[in-house]
């Protein structure tokens, strides 16, 4: 008797037998608009053939949107991003859930427009993805019951669902591998108004208070252009002023990139003169001489987790609000010594 337990097929399984994308299977499966009914017919027969499960219309849950502030996504972000919507989608698709996706300025997120992009959608959840809705659009969720998660965000009044990295303990921890190193002049390279990144900058202050004789400085950066060749020039400044600064920790990887070449520039070693530690586990951290040391985020995770709190959201509209921080991982590098 073989008691070897079968593997479920993976989307990735019904693309490669259908001959078509991963993204296109779990898009069907995710009941998407767009796709072609005779491909969409061939991805459904091959998923039943292979016992992928297909929740039937019977069972289908109501529909989400998810809207994307098309400020980050269509630059540097866009990497970051992209895999939050594919847990999206994975998860939409497993769930039955109707799903679609659309990128918005942030600015643009009023209440008549976001309705306007529901009805459209056929979609009576929303996923904020990136995007922290302003009090305007905070007050009609609120008296329609909107149901609502935001993604990669955080609600301090803790009114709506969210999902998000652990930001406030990843530079803690961040931080802390610096301070471990030896280092106590450390400068912490960021900008942005969202919530999120406030909390990495607490993060940061609170690891700097916990040891004595440190001394952190914020570096805040604009992010209006590219962050790397910005990040680079903040360093070579700080560089310059010979304060003392031996080490930085970096909001993302992106950030890393420049001041790593910032240093590099000026003559230092990493990481025995200088040392850095990213945020994020982006392609780039692997690109760099030497590697990037940094914080990984399963950014597919987070999608998945939201689409959880939206189907515990439509079972009950009127329950407390949930937020979950999903942990975030240390991955070692060459820019800081045994950390």
């Amino acid at each position: 008797m073989n008691d070897q337990k079968i593997r479920r097929p993976r989307q990735a399984d019904i693309a490669t037998l259908a001959g078509v994308s991963v993204s296109t299977v779990s898009r069907v499966l995710a009941n998407e608009p767009g796709i072609s009914e005779s491909v969409r017919l061939q991805i459904l027969k091959v998923a039943a053939e292979n016992g992928y499960p297909v929740k039937p219309a019977s069972e289908a849950v109501a529909g989400g949107l998810a809207l994307i502030a098309s400020d980050g996504v269509t630059g540097t972000l866009s990497v970051f991003y992209e895999a939050i919507v594919d847990g999206l989608r994975a998860g939409a698709a497993e769930a039955g859930m109707p799903f679609e996706v659309r990128l918005v300025r942030e600015d643009r997120t009023t209440p008549d427009a976001v309705r306007d992009y529901m009805q459209t959608a056929g979609a009576e959840g929303l996923f904020l993805v990136g995007i922290d809705p302003n009090e305007s659009l905070r007050d009609w969720l609120q008296a329609s019951m909107t149901p609502t998660v935001l993604v990669n965000g955080t609600d301090p009044r803790m009114q709506f669902d969210g999902v998000s990295p652990a930001n406030f303990f990843g530079a803690y921890e961040a931080t802390s591998r610096l301070t471990k190193a030896g280092h106590r002049r450390i400068l912490h390279l960021s900008g942005s108004h969202r919530h999120t990144i406030r909390e990495r900058v607490r993060g940061f202050e609170a690891a700097i208070a916990a040891v004595s004789g440190a001394e952190g400085r914020l570096v805040s950066l604009a992010l209006q252009g590219s962050a790397s060749r910005e990040a680079h020039e903040r360093t070579t400044e700080a560089l310059a002023e010979n304060a003392g600064f031996t080490a930085a920790f970096c909001m993302n990887d992106f950030i890393a990139v420049g001041v790593l070449e910032a240093v590099t520039e000026a003559g230092l070693r990493v990481p025995e003169d200088f040392a850095i530690v990213g945020f994020d586990d982006l392609p780039c951290a692997q690109m760099t001489n030497p590697q990037l040391s940094t914080m990984r985020v399963d950014r597919a995770a987070l999608g998945r987790e939201a689409v959880s709190l939206m189907l515990s959201r439509f079972r009950n509209r009127t329950a407390s609000a949930r937020h979950i921080c999903q942990a975030v991982a240390p991955i070692p590098g060459g820019t800081v010594p045994n950390a």
